[in-house]
């Protein structure tokens, strides 16, 4: 078996880190890129993938971008390490931090944080503080107290996280021999789109190959980048992205111009339908990462893009089970059977 190695061992040249920056890794990136036949055939486009983020080893895109601000942090000497998060980030910092020997605070709105995000984030070692406030109000905490004091910030204004996140665009040119035509992605805090766009032009420079449109979509209740203003409080069934005032928010638009893009808002009735779409054809993704299929068919249906020809990726951020409360909420308990051979013969003949 070949063996497997960390990102900033795999593209360190494409990287702006200190020659001797050791790797703290758990081993993240090289994610599936699972072809979706029938969503191609829905949208009307030549081919259709997702890149299955998830399977990251905290569950979520943010362990590349974790992975080499960490590592980088631990060259510095770093001891303490804090993030501000809605979830994916806690439980990543905990993780990169613990493997590094920090200690790791983090800060996330009270009550508005999927269980097993936060689950991950203790399971890990963090130190879990929950803000009576909004996350935007909880980065402007951490940004300020890493001003006071020599503690290491790991959310997305840390230029290195974006270092780490830009991989996933050089890992779709290499498993596709060349950029897709259309990445569709979700969009929070806005650092993911911003680093992504990043990768795709550093790979186009030194290997050419074209670049692609990206399509960032937001939740319509927390939808700073479209309505053109914050949002001072974001309500959406997709946690991940429940953000009112993206950190990285005029570099995504900027991204998405230059791309030939755009940033486009949908529903949560969208985005559930989206996650019941996906799981049928056997991928479990959180809300937050069916929020590209849902602005893909939005977009598709009310004829603002023709994907006729066109190659696609949707970037599936996080694991379903980072979120199971949402699924269990939308679905009806699950049936209560005698344990009987004629009860489950009635079952199966109503079927």
């Amino acid at each position: 078996m070949p063996a497997r190695h960390g990102l900033i061992d795999r593209y360190r040249p494409y990287l702006s880190l200190p020659p001797d920056c050791p790797q703290v890794t758990l081993l993240e990136g090289d994610t599936p890129l699972i072809p979706m036949p029938s969503l191609a055939q829905e949208l009307g486009a030549a081919q259709v993938w997702a890149k299955v983020e998830g399977l990251n080893p905290t569950g979520s895109f943010k362990d590349r971008g974790m992975t080499v601000a960490v590592s980088e942090a631990a060259a510095r000497g770093a001891r303490i390490a804090i993030c501000a998060s809605t979830g994916n980030t806690a439980a990543s910092a905990a993780a990169y931090a613990a493997r590094a020997g920090m200690r790791c605070l983090v800060l996330v709105p009270e009550g508005k944080v999927a269980l097993g995000k936060l689950a991950g984030a203790l399971a890990y070692g963090g130190q879990v503080l929950q803000l009576k406030g909004s996350f935007d109000q909880a980065l402007d905490l951490v940004r300020k107290i890493c001003q006071r004091h020599p503690i290491a910030l790991l959310n997305s204004l840390n230029p290195f996280r974006l270092e780490g996140q830009k991989t996933l665009a050089f890992e779709l040119c290499e498993q596709l021999g060349g950029a897709p035509d259309w990445v569709a992605l979700p969009v929070g805090n806005a650092g993911n789109i911003t680093a992504i766009w990043m990768g795709f032009r550093q790979f186009n420079q030194r290997h050419g190959g074209g670049l692609p449109h990206l399509l960032g979509v937001q939740a319509a209740g927390a939808a700073p980048l479209v309505l053109g203003h914050p949002v001072s409080q974001p309500e959406t069934v997709a946690t991940a992205i429940r953000i009112g005032r993206p950190a990285r928010g005029p570099q995504a638009l900027e991204a998405a111009a230059q791309s030939g893009g755009r940033i486009v808002a949908v529903s949560d009735e969208a985005i559930m339908a989206g996650q019941r779409r996906l799981a049928a054809e056997g991928l479990w993704v959180e809300p937050a990462s069916a929020a590209p299929y849902a602005g893909l068919h939005q977009e598709v249906t009310a004829g603002r893009l023709r994907l006729a020809g066109q190659r696609v990726v949707i970037v599936c951020t996080g694991h379903g089970l980072k979120d199971p409360g949402s699924v269990l909420q939308a679905v009806p308990p699950a049936r209560s059977l005698p344990a009987s051979l004629e009860a489950l013969e009635e079952v199966i003949h109503r079927s």
